[in-house]
């Protein structure tokens, strides 16, 4: 008698587009849409959860909104890439967008504090996001082998 159970398969992403491109995408997106307290969290090495996490604040539960669909819209329309799983869209309080090697957390600020993920993952490296700069401006998501004149997308 057989006691293992199948493996479901790995989550896959559609496109090969490097988790730092798609990285940089979702940081611009949340910039565009004035989202606050804008953090990358590498977890390679940390966990095997996710490549890299972004976080951000949304000041009301419309901004949260505005944030997942700008991030989701620029990912989509620039990598041609969708979520493989979205959670708390219908609440507004904490919305993960799961890009499988990403993963976006957009949280209204109580909810933020109370979880405290950058103490959660507090291991990881941490970089934050100037509220006036831009992904290019992010240490954590530049490319290892391309000059940082272009790491534009």
């Amino acid at each position: 008698m057989n006691d293992l159970q199948p493996v479901p398969p790995l989550k896959k992403r559609k496109t090969y587009t490097p988790v730092r491109a798609l990285a940089r995408a979702a940081v611009d997106a949340i910039l565009d849409k004035k989202g606050l307290d804008v953090r990358v969290i590498d977890m390679h090495g940390v966990s095997g959860v996710a490549d890299l996490f972004v976080i951000a604040t949304g000041e009301a539960d419309l901004q949260v909104r505005a944030l997942a669909e700008a991030v989701r819209e620029e990912i989509r329309e620039t990598y041609d890439e969708r979520p493989w799983h979205v959670e708390g869209i219908e609440h507004l309080q904490w919305v993960v967008l799961d890009y499988v090697d990403l993963v976006v957390h957009l949280f209204l600020p109580e909810k933020r504090a109370f979880y405290n993920l950058e103490r959660l993952w507090g291991d990881a490296p941490t970089e934050n996001v100037p509220s006036e700069g831009s992904a290019a401006d992010v240490v954590l998501l530049r490319d290892p082998e391309r000059p940082a004149s272009k790491q534009q997308g």
